[in-house]
């Protein structure tokens, strides 16, 4: 039997992080090694590279054990520039032996997790008990994992989805996220194929009960019951140790369960991949144009290997039409690259898709710093699928932020192995998703007109640019709180908050909450900036202020603040206050208060705080429309 994530060892009966490299010999050896590292970063660097490996769920527990260790002899402190995420764990079944799992699924996406276990069965307990150590361990995320004999067994798909209502109540109560784990399907059936009949069997109740936690739009998805249909209900559940320990998920799958949740934990801190970086031989077609020629290369019906590629672009595209950006990285001929896109009847990705289009015959590492470059993401946004394992290792050695699927040898393959990889896991899709393909286009067509520009001024006149400003709204909360969380470059403070907090910021009369849009001529650039005031005694004090980065150097900073400061002195203050935060990634932004004419206030080992005075302040003017839509600012001044 071939395990769905086991393509390539189809003898195993152990399910396998199959798109990750092989474990190395010398893992074990680096494992025991990972103390005498010299200081707490590099510690953790190696925890990481060595989870990013196709380690199995007794491995994951190895490197989790030294990773305890590591922090009980106080060599693995935490760091400010680490991403932490702070979970709790309720469950109605024994679930310790899936907490590794989850420390090691989110370690493999860089995040430092901290976990609090509910007791066994005590979750409504501790949920409604305010004096609880859940209540005090102030969660930011609660992973409810409930077995399906504690919610199915009762016969009613309804009685479970209230109990589970009231837990997403609370939950919410206690400002955080609710990930909400999907039922098993572990009763065996009474109607066979047509269980449905019988609407109070247990099989059945679990079928109605997943089935309407995926019509809930405001809970997120931990969907294991997904993976159990794929890799076979046997791997995830037994049920000896159900009997036994009242254990529902296999501690064998504990590392793909924590995997999962990991995926999860790295969507909520903005640290999903947002860019697939194709090669085009023998990855997006069969055979070489160069030398096969257009007629020449396997593509298209008619052909196994032929309706393989097809598959594997229609994957892509569709990707594409949800928010993952595409580009290409090819050695070969610009020209005889392209031609496909252009000529090829049986091409289902075009010239149109493809935001970044890099051919030439320079090293592919430096090719990817191009595309990063140009897109103006970082490394660690690029997953890089290539068919030629020669490259494929040396894009792990010189840029081991790029995430490189290992591709199996048939291309019939390529799609369910960068979907198993999750690497473009998200919690919701918003109509700015859907657009950004074309948004990066266009940002690349402005960078074209600022190159033949003679001077600034001219370029930004010729962007038409049009400045749109609203209070948060419900359209927009999805789209604000995913830049909240995953903006790091141009962000003061880089805090982060919920879809829930920030609806609770919206309608909040203390706060001042803004969204940006921006248009130019060359189209929607989407919303772009987010900015949060708080009314503090006699001052606003910036709370949030984040930018993208694709509209630096536009005079959006100064327009931003034109609006900010001008509801700032209509709702009575006499400041503006802000602060700037220091992170690993933000540095661009140490300096923007001084720039944008604040005062500094105090500078605590490189924490910022600074202050405008208001009865003094005029708006800066700036070559743009402003259309302030919001009913909480003055007008800012265009030119």
């Amino acid at each position: 039997m071939v395990e769905s994530r086991a393509y390539l060892w189809p003898n195993s009966r152990v399910i396998q992080l199959s798109w990750l490299p092989a474990k190395p010999q010398h893992w074990s050896e680096r494992l025991r090694g990972i103390a005498s590292a010299p200081d707490a970063s590099a510690r953790w660097a190696e925890c990481l590279a060595l989870s990013r490996y196709r380690i199995d769920f007794l491995e994951t527990a190895k490197l989790d054990r030294e990773m305890q260790r590591l922090r009980e002899r106080g060599l693995l402190q935490p760091e400010d520039s680490r991403p932490t995420l702070r979970l709790a764990v309720l469950a109605s079944s024994t679930v310790q032996h899936l907490l590794a799992g989850l420390r090691i699924g989110a370690l493999r996406h860089g995040i430092e997790l901290l976990i609090h276990e509910g007791d066994y069965g005590q979750y409504r307990q501790e949920l409604m008990d305010t004096r609880s150590s859940l209540h005090a361990f102030h969660p930011e995320a609660v992973l409810l994992a409930l077995d399906s004999h504690h919610l199915a067994e009762g016969g009613s798909a309804d009685s479970s989805l209230e109990i589970l209502r009231a837990c997403w109540q609370q939950i919410r109560g206690l400002g955080a996220v609710v990930i909400q784990q999907t039922l098993l399907p572990v009763h065996p059936r009474l109607m066979g194929s047509n269980e449905q009949a019988l609407a109070d069997s247990p099989a059945a109740v679990v079928e109605s009960v997943n089935a309407a936690l995926r019509r809930e739009p405001h809970i997120t998805l931990l969907a294991i019951d997904a993976a159990a249909a794929s890799d076979g209900i046997a791997q995830w559940h037994d049920p000896v140790l159900w009997h036994r320990a009242k254990q529902e998920v296999h501690p064998r799958v504990s590392h793909i369960y924590g995997e999962l949740a990991g995926r999860l934990f790295g969507a909520l801190r903005g640290r999903s991949r947002k860019c697939l970086v194709l090669d085009l031989d023998n990855t997006l077609w069969g055979g070489v144009i160069g030398d096969d020629g257009l007629e020449g290369i396997h593509l298209g019906q008619g052909t196994a290997i032929g309706e393989a590629y097809v598959a594997f672009q229609r994957y892509a595209q569709r990707l594409a039409r949800r928010g993952v950006i595409l580009a290409v990285c090819s050695k070969n001929d610009e020209n005889n690259a392209t031609e496909p896109f252009n000529r090829h009847p049986e091409m289902v990705l075009k010239s149109a898709d493809i935001a970044c289009f890099v051919a030439n015959w320079q090293d592919k590492a430096s090719n990817l710093r191009t595309i990063a470059k140009r897109l103006n993401l970082g490394l660690d946004a690029l997953v890089f699928a290539d068919d030629n394992p020669f490259e494929r290792n040396l894009i792990c050695q010189e840029l081991p932020e790029v995430a490189v699927p290992e591709l199996p040898d048939d291309p019939s393959f390529y799609p369910q192995i960068i979907a198993d990889a999750g690497y473009f896991e998200a919690l919701a899709v918003t109509e700015e998703d859907r657009e950004r393909g074309t948004q990066y286009q266009a940002n690349l067509a402005r960078e074209e007109l600022r190159a033949g520009a003679t001077d600034l001024e001219g370029y930004l006149r010729g962007l038409q640019m049009q400045l749109i400003v609203h209070r948060f709204d419900a359209l927009g909360i999805p789209r604000i709180a995913q830049l909240i969380n995953k903006t790091n470059q141009f962000n003061l403070t880089t805090r982060r908050y919920t879809q829930e907090e920030v609806r609770a910021i919206a309608a909040d009369g203390s706060f001042i909450p803004l969204q940006f849009r921006l248009l130019d001529r060359f189209g929607d650039n989407g919303t772009i900036a987010v900015l949060i005031g708080r009314r503090v005694g006699d001052a606003v004090d910036i709370d949030i202020w984040l930018m993208s980065c694709r509209v630096l150097g536009r005079e959006v900073e100064q327009a931003c603040l034109n609006v900010m400061a001008a509801a700032a002195h209509a709702a009575g203050a006499a400041r503006l206050t802000g602060q700037y935060r220091p992170t690993a990634k933000n540095a661009m932004v140490r300096d923007l208060y001084r720039r944008l004419g604040f005062t500094l206030l105090s500078d605590e080992a490189g924490t910022t705080h600074w202050e405008l005075l208001l009865d003094r302040w005029q708006p800066v003017p700036v070559i743009m429309q402003l259309q302030d839509e919001s009913l909480a600012a003055g007008t800012a001044t265009g030119r």
